[in-house]
């Protein structure tokens, strides 16, 4: 599984970290970033979390 955000979707309102920080963070820009890939097996389902609770459909899990 892979993880990717849409830098010109995400609005950085920093849920994506909250539901999954073992694969997404806060850059200095205030936007999101997937900086593990691939993800790891066990923190999958928090990934596809943050996927799904994303306010503007700005992440994508696959």
């Amino acid at each position: 599984m892979f993880a990717e955000v849409d830098k010109d979707t995400c609005i950085g309102c920093g849920a994506c970290p909250e539901f999954c920080p073992e694969v997404f963070k806060m850059e200095d820009d205030g936007l999101a970033t997937a900086y593990t890939n691939p993800v790891p097996s066990e923190v999958e389902d928090a990934a596809k979390e943050a996927e799904e609770g994303c306010p503007v459909d700005a992440i994508s899990v696959k």
